[in-house]
């Protein structure tokens, strides 16, 4: 059987620290182009990775015809880069934030439908076995019936990241991030809502099934700072739910690699709690009582090997489950982009759909 041609645009730090190891275990995939900014750095990405053909310019990835492309460029680049590589005939897999406007989030999946290609959006969490347990609960006989309140929060230590004092600990290994991919607004598009509750988002959405249609907010953005930390919102749904989202940048030293993250879900009938915490998943009905999942160790800590190897599955036909979906990603972009809005103009913000998928 021919490999799988891999293409990756925008080989930064955690595409090389998470990216590249994980497809680098399977034995479908080829190592055939890579793009990103830094002679230097480009030349030992080709040399330690085994990539045919390097450039820094994007276009050259896309000429070598991959059938599964990643992007992993700054987030106001995603939307270009992912298009293109749709247009190319690739599956493709793209960073969070997934773009920086509902409208390009929606027009890559009208336009992964037309090419009839996947995309997978890098919410690693979506592919741990705490999100499939709490998915099994939302499926029958369980279920939570109709939502009613859905609540989001996160704290996680992206607070030296965000601040330009330092860096993501994650992902620092062995390339730092360029000067501005998280900080500068015209590239990342924001601070924590954009670097992390996409992450919470995808999670809660997934779950729920929920689109947005209104949300008030407001950000934190310390003196200094050239986007925000923390971030509070309301959120109202289509349907009648209501709920809240809820962001913070961690102090140094008070989280290393386990984020504080909870979703609770809470239904007419039923609730649904997630606690990446302390690594439980509840369900508790009034007449049912109270049902917990069994779960590994560690069941809440965070990695992004999933969503690379659903993309070689997804590519390879041998699933059709992808718990991170461009359409999911457009759902979250809308919030986020509808926060900021909100937060800048101080005022509850509607989020309209004009040409988006019917639900």
């Amino acid at each position: 059987m021919a490999k799988l041609k891999l293409g990756v645009i925008g080989a930064g730090s955690w595409a090389v620290a998470s990216h590249l190891p994980n497809l680098a275990k399977r034995p479908e995939v080829e190592f055939t182009a890579v793009c990103r900014h830094g002679a230097e750095a480009l030349d030992q990405i080709k040399r330690d990775w085994g990539f045919a053909y390097a450039s820094e310019d994007f276009t050259v990835v896309l000429d070598a015809a991959p059938d599964i492309v990643v992007v992993s460029s700054p987030g106001a680049l995603h939307y270009t880069h992912a298009k293109s590589a749709l247009f190319a005939g690739a599956h493709v897999m793209v960073e969070k934030p997934f773009t920086l406007t509902a409208a390009q989030a929606w027009d890559l999946v009208h336009t992964a439908a037309a090419m009839d290609r996947h995309i997978v959006v890098a919410l690693g969490y979506n592919h741990k076995p705490m999100v499939a347990a709490a998915a099994a609960f939302m499926a029958e006989p369980y279920g939570v019936g109709r939502v009613e309140h859905l609540a989001i929060g996160m704290c996680s230590g992206t607070r030296t990241l965000l601040t330009d004092a330092g860096a993501y600990v994650k992902a620092a290994k062995g390339f730092a991030p360029e000067p501005g991919t998280w900080t500068d607004p015209a590239i990342s598009g924001g601070g924590y809502a954009q670097a992390q509750l996409s992450h919470a988002l995808g999670i809660a959405l997934y779950l729920t099934g929920l689109s947005a249609r209104e949300v008030f907010a407001l950000t934190y953005r310390p003196d200094g700072a050239r986007v925000e930390i923390n971030d509070a919102a309301v959120i109202g749904y289509d349907g009648g739910a209501i709920g809240t989202l809820s962001g913070a940048s961690a102090h140094p030293g008070y989280l290393a690699e386990r984020d504080l993250l909870r979703v609770n879900i809470v239904g007419d009938a039923a609730q649904l709690d997630l606690d990446f915490q302390s690594d439980t998943v509840s369900w508790h009905s009034p007449t049912e009582g109270t049902r917990r999942a069994e779960l590994p160790p560690e069941a809440g800590s965070y990695d992004c090997d999933g969503p690379p190897n659903r993309l070689v599955d997804l590519a390879l036909g041998r699933t059709e489950l992808n718990p991170s979906p461009g359409e999911l990603g457009a759902r979250s972009v809308e919030i986020v982009e509808a926060l900021y809005t909100s937060a800048a103009e101080r005022r509850p913000v509607q989020i309209g759909r004009p040409g988006k998928e019917t639900r």
